[in-house]
C-alpha cells in the first residue's frame, strides 16, 4: 500500500513539475527584467528621472537659497510625478488577489514544515509570482510616500516665506521723505506713456498707417463708444421690458437679459482696444497698461452688475430689505471700491515695468487703501445696520440677518485696523486685509444673485410659486454653491494655487478604513449604481402593485407581504451589487463590523428585534393591512406594516405606532383575519312575570329581518338566567361583515325597544328597598336636649344605628 501512494506522489511530482518550473522560469525572467531596467519597473513612469528630480529638490530644501518661483516650478513636478505614483498603486489589483485567493485556498503552512512537494512548490511558485505583482504596486507606494513628503516640506518653506514677508515692517506712507520720490516716479511714468505715443504720432510711416487704416479703427470706435455709452441703459430697459411682460419665469429672463449689462459694454471695450492695438501709436507702457483694460472694465461692470442685482431699485425685485435711499448708496460704493480696485491694478503695472522702490509703493498705495477702508467701513454699516428682516416680536432673529450682521461688523474693524497697519509700516498685512475683504463683498454679493437665479430655475420647473423662496432644494443650491465659492475665497485671502490643488489631490487620494481605501470614485460609483437599482426595485414593486398581483388571488395582506418583501431584497441586492461593483473589499471591515454587532448585542437589541419581527410578520402574516386586531388594549386597523412598527388607526382616527415585537411576543386578537364573518350578541333584560316564550320570539323575528345576519347558521336566542332586577337574554347572530358590528347592534337595540312596547314587555330598571332597623330613633323627641340649640349636632347624631339594607 505505502508503495503505491509513493508511486501515485511520484506520478504527480512529474506531472506538476514542468509547470512549476516554467513558473518559477517565468518569475526569475521577471525580476530580471525589472533589474535590468529599473525606469520599467513601474510602467510608464521614468524612475531615474524622479529620482533626479528627487535629489534636486532636496538638495534646494536642504539650501534653502532657491526663490519661491524655483521651489513654486518644483513641487508641481513633484505632484505630477506623485499624482503617477498613486494611479500605479492600483497596477495588477486584479492579478494580485487572484494570487493571493489561490495561496489562501492552499491553506496555511503545517506546523512540521512538512508539506506535500507538489504543494510546496506551487506554493512557491504562487508567492513569487505575487510577489512580482506586487513589486511595481510596493514601488509606486514607497515613491509616493517620498514624493508626498517633499511637497509637505516646499509647502513648509512657501509658507514660512509668506508669513514672514507678511510682517515685514516697511517704509511708513506717512514719512514725508518718501513722497516727492514716489511724485517724481509717478509723473515719470504718466510723461513717458504722453512721450512714447508723440513720438509713435511723430514718425511718419506710422502716420501713414494710421490714415491707410482709418475706416477700421474708425467704425471700432464708433461701435466701441455706443456700446460702452448706451449699452447698459438698453440692457437694463430690455430686462424692465421683460420683467413687466413675462409672466411664469420673468425673474429668469429678467436674469438673462441683465447680462447684457456686461456683454455689451465690454463688447464696446473691446473694440476700443482692437481700434487702439490697430493704430499703434502706443508706446511699451501704454501697452502694457492696454492689455489690462478689458479686465478691469469687466471688474468695474461686473461689480455694478451684481449691486444693481442685489441693491434693486425696484423694491419687488431687491434681494437684502433695505430702504430705497440706502440701496443706492449700496450701488455707488460698489462701484467705487471697483474704480479703486482697478487704479491700484493700474499703479502695480507701472510699478512693475518702472521698478518703483518700496517708499513709492506705500505712498501711492496708501490713498487708494484709506479710501479703500472708508467705502469698506460705510458698506458694514449698511450691512449691520440698515438691513432689517421683517419678522414677528417673538421670532428670533433670522439666520441670514445674523450672518449680515456679522458680515458688516467684520468689515468695520478690517477698516479701522488697516489704515494703522499701512501708517506703521505693515503695509502688506494691510493690503492683505482691505483688498480681500472687498473682495469677499463682491464674492458674497454673487453668490446671492447665482442662488436666486438657480432657485428661480428651480421653480420654473417645479411650477412652484414665487412664495416658495427658502425649500429644501433651494437651500441645498445655496449650499452647493458657497462650496464651490470656497477655492475662490481662500485664493482671494491669499491662498496659492498649489494649496487648492493640494486639498483635491487629498480627496481624491480619498480615506483609509480598516485596512482599505476609500476614494472618492469608488463611493461616486456606490451611490450611481445603488441609486439606478434602488429605482429598478421600486418599478419592479410599482409592476407588481398595478399589473401582476392583481391578476392572481392573493388578497390585499398576501400583496402587501409580496411586494415589502420584493422591497427588502432589492435593497439588499442593490448594497451588495454596488460594494461589489465599486470595489470596496468589506473583509477588511470585519473587526469594524465585530464592533458593530456587540453595539447591536447592547444597544440596538430592540431595534432588531423589531426588524426581524417586522420580516416574521410579512412572511408569517399573522395579520396584514386593513385587519380589525386589538392589542394591548388598543382597537382598530391596521394600516402600515413598516421594518420597526405597525401603524393602527383606531375607531377614533387616532395612529397608535406598536413595535412590531409586541406584536409577535404578545397577545393580538384578529377580527377579521382570513374573512370578514363574525359573531354578533346583543343583551337584554326584561321583567319578572314576562311570557319568555314571547320575548324569544320577538328577538329571533328582529334578528331575522336584518340584512346582515346570516341564515347559515341561523341566529339564536339565548336565555342567561335570573338576574337581581330581570330575566336576561342574548341575541346571538353571525353577521356577514363583523365591521359593522356596532351599527347593527345600534339597529337591533332601536328595534327591541319598539318592538317591546307595542308587545307590552316591560324592560326593568334597577330597584333598591331601604329598611331601617330603628326607625324610632328619627322621631323629634329623640333627639338630645341640647341637640334643640345645636342643629349641627342634631343632623349629624339623629339616627345613629340607622343601616341599609337591600
Amino acid at each position: 500500500m505505502r508503495h503505491l501512494v509513493f508511486a501515485l506522489l511520484c506520478v504527480l511530482a512529474f506531472g506538476l513539475a514542468p509547470q512549476a518550473i516554467a513558473q518559477v522560469q517565468s518569475v526569475d525572467e521577471a525580476q530580471a527584467a525589472a533589474q535590468d531596467g529599473p525606469e520599467e519597473l513601474i510602467p510608464g513612469i521614468d524612475l531615474q528621472a524622479w529620482q533626479a528630480l528627487a535629489t534636486r529638490a532636496e538638495a534646494a530644501i536642504d539650501a534653502g537659497s532657491a526663490s519661491t518661483p524655483q521651489l513654486e516650478s518644483l513641487r508641481a513636478e513633484i505632484a505630477e510625478f506623485r499624482a503617477a505614483f498613486l494611479d500605479a498603486q492600483s497596477l495588477n489589483a486584479a492579478r494580485i488577489t487572484s494570487l493571493a485567493r489561490q495561496i489562501e485556498a492552499m491553506g496555511p503552512v503545517p506546523e512540521s514544515g512538512e508539506e506535500a512537494p507538489n504543494i510546496a512548490a506551487r506554493r512557491a511558485a504562487l508567492e513569487e509570482e505575487l510577489a512580482v505583482a506586487r513589486a511595481p504596486v510596493v514601488a509606486a507606494e514607497e515613491n509616493f510616500n517620498w514624493a508626498d513628503g517633499l511637497i509637505a516640506e516646499l509647502d513648509s518653506i512657501i509658507r514660512t516665506r509668506q508669513t514672514d514677508a507678511l510682517l515685514e515692517v516697511g517704509p511708513s506712507p506717512l514719512n514725508p521723505a518718501l513722497w516727492g520720490p514716489a511724485y517724481r516716479d509717478l509723473t515719470s511714468s504718466l510723461t513717458g506713456i504722453v512721450r512714447e505715443a508723440t513720438d509713435a504720432l511723430a514718425l511718419p510711416s506710422r502716420q501713414s498707417a494710421i490714415l491707410g487704416a482709418a475706416p477700421v479703427w474708425l467704425g471700432l470706435t464708433i461701435l466701441g463708444l455706443v456700446l460702452l455709452i448706451r449699452g447698459r441703459a438698453w440692457a437694463r430697459s430690455a430686462g424692465v421690458w421683460v420683467l413687466e411682460r413675462s409672466g411664469r419665469g420673468a425673474r429668469i429672463w429678467s436674469f438673462l437679459v441683465s447680462v447684457g449689462q456686461i456683454l455689451l459694454p465690454i463688447t464696446g471695450i473691446f473694440a476700443l482696444v482692437e481700434a487702439v492695438q490697430i493704430t499703434q501709436i502706443l508706446g511699451l507702457r501704454g501697452n502694457l497698461l492696454i492689455e489690462y483694460v478689458p479686465l478691469w472694465a469687466l471688474t468695474i461692470l461686473g461689480a455694478r452688475w451684481v449691486a444693481d442685482r442685489v441693491f434693486s431699485e425696484h423694491d419687488g425685485d431687491r434681494m437684502l430689505p433695505m430702504e430705497q435711499l440706502h440701496r443706492v448708496e449700496a450701488r455707488g460704493y460698489a462701484s467705487l471700491l471697483a474704480v479703486l480696485s482697478v487704479l491700484r491694478g493700474a499703479i502695480s503695472v507701472l510699478a512693475e515695468r518702472d521698478g518703483y522702490s518700496d517708499g513709492t509703493l506705500a505712498v501711492l498705495d496708501f490713498p487708494i487703501l484709506c479710501l479703500t477702508a472708508l467705502l469698506l467701513f460705510r458698506f458694514g454699516q449698511l450691512l449691520s445696520r440698515k438691513v432689517i428682516f421683517e419678522r414677528e416680536a417673538d421670532e428670533p432673529v433670522p439666520m441670514r440677518a445674523r450672518f449680515m450682521q456679522i458680515i458688516g461688523r467684520v468689515a468695520v474693524i478690517v477698516a479701522l485696523l488697516s489704515p494703522l497697519l499701512a501708517v506703521f509700516g505693515y503695509g502688506a498685512a494691510a493690503r492683505a486685509l482691505v483688498y480681500p475683504a472687498a473682495t469677499t463683498l463682491l464674492l458674497a454679493g454673487a453668490l446671492l444673485v447665482l442662488q436666486r437665479f438657480c432657485g428661480d430655475v428651480y421653480r420654473f420647473i417645479t411650477g412652484k410659486s414665487a412664495n416658495d423662496e427658502d425649500t429644501l432644494v433651494t437651500v441645498l443650491i445655496a449650499f452647493a454653491l458657497t462650496i464651490g465659492a470656497l477655492p475662490l475665497l481662500a485664493l482671494v485671502w491669499g491662498a496659492r494655487t498649489a494649496d487648492i490643488t493640494e486639498v483635491w489631490s487629498r480627496f481624491l487620494q480619498g480615506v483609509s478604513l480598516g485596512g482599505t481605501r476609500i476614494q472618492p470614485t469608488d463611493f461616486l460609483t456606490f451611490v450611481v449604481v445603488f441609486v439606478v437599482l434602488y429605482s429598478a426595485t421600486k418599478l419592479l414593486q410599482a409592476s407588481l402593485r398595478n399589473t401582476v398581483l392583481p391578476k392572481t388571488q392573493l388578497d390585499q395582506g398576501a400583496r402587501t407581504a409580496v411586494i415589502s418583501g420584493v422591497g427588502y431584497i432589492g435593497i439588499f441586492l442593490a448594497a451588495l451589487i454596488s460594494i461589489s461593483v465599486a470595489g470596496i473589499d468589506l473583509s477588511a471591515l470585519a473587526i469594524v463590523a465585530g464592533a458593530l454587532s456587540v453595539g447591536i448585542g447592547f444597544g440596538l437589541q430592540n431595534i432588531v428585534n423589531n426588524f426581524v419581527s417586522g420580516i416574521i410578520l410579512l412572511i408569517e402574516r399573522p395579520i396584514a393591512e386593513g385587519d380589525w386586531i386589538e392589542v394591548g388594549g388598543q382597537m382598530g386597523y391596521v394600516r402600515d406594516i413598516s421594518v420597526r412598527s405597525t401603524r393602527i388607526e383606531t375607531f377614533d382616527r387616532t395612529d397608535v405606532i406598536v413595535p412590531n415585537g409586541d406584536l409577535i411576543a404578545g397577545t393580538v386578537t384578529n377580527f377579521t383575519r382570513g374573512n370578514s364573518i363574525g359573531r354578533l350578541i346583543v343583551p337584554v333584560g326584561v321583567a319578572y312575570g314576562t311570557d319568555t316564550r314571547k320575548v324569544e320570539s320577538v328577538l329571533l323575528s328582529i334578528a331575522r329581518q336584518h340584512d346582515m345576519v346570516l341564515m347559515n347558521p341561523e341566529p339564536s336566542v339565548v336565555f342567561q338566567g335570573f338576574g337581581a332586577d330581570s330575566m336576561d337574554f342574548e341575541i346571538r347572530a353571525i353577521l356577514r361583515d363583523v365591521n359593522y358590528m356596532l351599527s347593527v347592534k345600534s339597529e337591533m337595540n332601536h328595534e327591541i325597544a319598539m318592538r317591546f312596547a307595542e308587545e307590552g314587555i316591560e324592560i326593568p330598571f334597577a330597584q333598591r328597598d331601604v329598611w331601617l332597623r330603628n326607625p324610632e330613633a328619627l322621631a323629634p323627641n329623640a333627639l338630645a336636649p341640647n341637640a334643640q340649640d345645636n342643629p349641627d349636632l342634631a343632623s349629624t347624631d339623629s339616627a345613629p344605628n340607622a343601616e341599609t339594607q337591600s
